[in-house]
């Protein structure tokens, strides 16, 4: 009998063939979105709190408390209740509603805090309620088991569906667990491989995609496994995901667009080559926001 974390992983890779179209360079798109929890943060969510179990560091009686952007939350909240957990999930007010919705029907009980404070303010308030007692924070951001998923399971599974022939991978950049995990597993492989992080522009506003202050630097993240980073716009992320709905069936949030309009920057440059980006979650987390509201093609 399966139990729904059997089909975390094992996502679809498919090829992007309107947007680019360039005889010698492919671009492959890796679907996270199919994940049971529809994110590529069901991965991390999941080896963040089995590791925890394992080691004994989640004790009966313990709650756990997680500052997120939503995703990450999305999934910590659904497979907290597979192990029986309660968990605390903290966002900025600025959250789509879907997501705050989400986490609530799993059981989770949301904290949003002030959208002026940015992450910055969640992070703050989960360490504050760690230390008053009977909270385990499983900080994503400082957690190897974060891109332990993915050195496990993405970076082998994006290594095997393009037959070891990838030459460019290309990931957004929040907490960095997925560039940071399949990076270390690429690199293993064959050393060409160029991991290329995206990044935003600066005055954008990319939800999944963080420039961080160096004091809230992901501790997970080390600038040596990135051997580029390219940056992005709010307007670029937007349109992007706009057209991959629309010409390629691709549904995803603005990460996710993100991330492919820095891989269509990298292609420009490139003559051959095979490229995979990752396409984080669906767009129907975003409905309630302004992303797909201008997206009627004319």
């Amino acid at each position: 009998m399966s139990s729904l974390l059997d089909f975390v992983g094992n996502t679809p890779l498919v090829q992007v063939r309107h947007i680019v179209q360039k005889p010698k360079v492919k671009l492959y798109a890796k679907l996270e979105g199919h994940n049971p929890g529809g994110s590529v943060k069901d991965r991390a969510a999941y080896g963040m709190i089995k590791g925890a179990l394992d080691r004994g560091e989640l004790k009966p009686g313990m709650k756990l408390i997680e500052a997120t952007s939503g995703n990450t939350g999305i999934a910590l909240a659904m497979i907290a209740r597979l192990f029986d957990l309660d968990i605390e999930l903290v966002m900025p007010e600025n959250a789509t509603r879907e997501r705050v919705m989400t986490m609530k029907a799993f059981g989770a009980k949301v904290t949003l805090t002030p959208q002026k404070e940015s992450m910055e303010g969640a992070i703050d308030y989960a360490h504050a309620k760690v230390a008053e007692g009977g909270y385990l924070m499983l900080n994503q951001f400082a957690n190897p088991d974060n891109y332990g998923a993915h050195y496990r399971t993405t970076g082998p599974e994006i290594w095997k569906d393009t037959q070891g022939k990838i030459t460019h991978f290309v990931s957004a950049m929040g907490t960095t667990g997925t560039i940071m995990g399949v990076s270390r597993f690429m690199k293993e492989q064959n050393p060409n491989v160029q991991i290329i992080g995206a990044q935003p522009a600066d005055g954008s506003q990319i939800p999944g995609i963080r420039k961080w202050q160096e004091a809230y630097l992901p501790k997970i993240f080390e600038r040596d496994r990135v051997d580029r980073v390219i940056e992005v716009s709010q307007a670029e992320a937007t349109q992007m995901t706009r057209r991959l709905a629309q010409e390629e069936g691709i549904f995803a949030g603005m990460s996710s667009g993100g991330a492919v309009a820095v891989a269509t920057k990298l292609i420009e440059e490139l003559e051959e080559g095979i490229v995979v980006c990752i396409i984080c979650d669906k767009g129907d987390r975003y409905l309630s926001s302004d992303l797909f509201s201008s997206g009627e093609k004319g």
